[in-house]
């Protein structure tokens, strides 16, 4: 066995998404004398982090999406890149559609399996369904399972396994010193978007159905009713953002909503920002809701976000179903009343400081390759 520890990370793609920005925190503060990060992605072209993977010293793996008819010949790419590298000692799995194949196959080649639950398993609609059918087997095979929240643990592995000793929380972990309020940090970042003596709230994610987007525009909607002076910022990118930029052309609020894109620069973000709007229909944890707590902003969250993703005092929740007028009225008043302050130490004592994470997550790596298989 080598002194360093290979990790291979399979996930989807590492773009700017919140598991993927998670990894990255991760692998920038871990000790990578140690602990060597690698990933198997399922796309061909380059994403967000993977210049910053390389210069970190990971390597990058593709593979072809997993398809069910494509069975055979994902199982066979996935044990060949095994074979080819064996100085993989742990495979550490962050996408469950196709984690029966790949983790199987990494448990008969003797290496030791992680499952990592980043979402609930909501039973909204048919690819639930199917996705809770094809992700069954997966309770039953890994040696460790990792969860943002207890309950992404439970709806992806069951009680059983989360009650057990092979279960284990490890929160999103954000470093949280890079959050901390500086008005000097605001009022430059207003200048530079050209938001000078506005009042600026916010959104970060994807856009995908489950940010509810069109609901986030009929609350700012309703803020500009009553507050003139508000913009609004959606930060990210996805298959729907020209659905709701033709939504915000529709509204007449093309002046007051800024499309910034996927950003690099996300902590000066929320520190530039008043107010944080999260109205998901459901999380897995809502990393980005920690990181506009870090930055002391009031925000504002649906019941789709787990309780653990509240950590400071300035955060409310409130039904979806109370409407874009209650929405808008309740951040505008948290905004009045909430200071904005330093957060650190609340952050910190919630363990949702990176490097607490880093060590539980070192600890997790170093027992297993001491574990006999």
């Amino acid at each position: 066995m080598s002194e360093c520890i290979h990790v291979l990370h399979v996930i989807r793609a590492m773009d700017r998404g919140g598991a993927e920005t998670m990894i990255m925190n991760l692998y920038r503060h871990i000790d990578r004398s140690r602990i060597k990060f690698d990933f198997l992605v399922h796309v061909e072209n380059k994403c967000d982090y993977d210049d910053e993977i390389l210069k970190l010293g990971g390597r990058i793996f593709h593979i072809i999406p997993y398809r069910i008819y494509n069975y055979v010949s994902y199982k066979s790419q996935f044990k060949k890149l095994l074979e080819a590298h064996p100085e993989i000692q742990i495979v550490h799995g962050h996408i469950g559609s196709s984690a029966s194949v790949y983790l199987r196959v990494a448990n008969k080649l003797g290496r030791y399996t992680i499952a990592h639950s980043h979402a609930l398993n909501k039973m909204d609609n048919l690819s639930d369904i199917i996705f809770k059918i094809m992700t069954l087997d997966n309770r039953w095979i890994s040696d460790y399972y990792l969860g943002c929240s207890y309950q992404a643990g439970v709806d992806q592995y069951g009680k059983k396994v989360v009650s057990s000793e092979k279960f284990k929380v490890l929160n999103n972990s954000i470093d949280a010193s890079k959050y901390v309020y500086d008005s000097e940090i605001q009022r430059k970042m207003k200048t530079s978007l050209g938001l000078e003596g506005k009042i600026v709230f916010g959104h970060v994610g994807r856009f995908i159905p489950l940010k509810n987007h069109t609901f986030l525009l009929e609350v700012f909607s309703e803020i500009v009713k009553i507050e003139p002076k508000a913009e609004f910022i959606l930060v990210g990118r996805g298959g729907l953002e020209d659905k709701i930029k033709r939504k915000v052309q529709d509204m007449k609020l093309v002046d007051k909503v800024h499309f910034l894109g996927v950003r690099e620069d996300i902590p000066e973000l929320m520190i530039m920002m008043d107010g944080f709007v999260f109205p998901s229909i459901h999380e897995g944890l809502g990393i980005v809701a920690v990181e506009a707590q870090a930055a002391g902003l009031p925000c504002l969250i649906s019941e789709g976000v787990p309780d653990e993703a509240i950590v400071t005092r300035c955060v409310k929740r409130e039904q979806i179903a109370a409407g874009a007028k209650v929405w808008a009225e309740t951040i505008l008043d948290m905004y009045k009343n909430i200071p904005r302050i330093n957060r650190l130490e609340e952050i910190r004592t919630a363990n949702y400081d990176i490097y607490e994470t880093v060590k539980q997550l070192e600890n997790i790596y170093t027992k297993a390759v001491n574990e006999e298989k």
